[in-house]
């Protein structure tokens, strides 16, 4: 929807009929919980325990400024997509980088630009905040995921491994 800008909180963008807003409220917050738990049951994690909530955690994290949390929405809806990024000190330039860490879309909403929009409004922010660039990781077989990453410009890092050690 394109709004104007009295529709528009601070932290909402339109971008064509979807709203992309960053989620920094109790409201906003409870409703990116909701897609959270979807996108940890699309990969099969269970159900948070009951000692911490996701919106707990999805609000500690922002609140401690370990991510940013952005939905998209068509007006007067509930989300349809999440993303959420962070912040990383790029040292050898003496400058940071963000990093896209989750994308997600409801099953049923696919296919309408929520997930572009999503890539769209963390790459502004991170432009904004003056990154000099946006990663991210994604599974090799995950060919969607990749089709839209690289039509929105992404490009594989040639020469790096990815290494993981597991700590618990």
């Amino acid at each position: 929807m394109q709004g104007s800008e009295a529709e528009m909180s601070d932290n909402s963008v339109p971008t064509g009929s979807l709203r992309v807003t960053t989620c920094d409220t109790e409201e906003t917050l409870a409703a990116a919980g909701v897609l959270f738990d979807a996108y940890r049951r699309h990969y099969g994690m269970p159900p948070p325990d009951t000692g911490e909530s996701t919106v707990g955690w999805l609000t500690e994290t922002v609140r401690s400024d370990m991510l940013t949390i952005f939905t998209a929405s068509a007006a007067g809806s509930p989300p349809i997509g999440l993303a959420t990024s962070h912040v990383i000190p790029a040292s050898l330039a003496m400058g940071r980088f963000w990093q896209l860490r989750d994308l997600y879309v409801l099953p049923g909403s696919r296919g309408q630009g929520a997930a572009a929009a999503l890539v769209g409004a963390v790459r502004d922010a991170a432009r904004t905040a003056g990154a000099t660039r946006l990663s991210l990781v994604t599974e090799p077989d995950n060919e969607a995921a990749l089709s839209l990453y690289r039509r929105l410009g992404f490009r594989p890092v040639e020469g790096l491994a990815s290494l993981s050690l597991d700590l618990t």
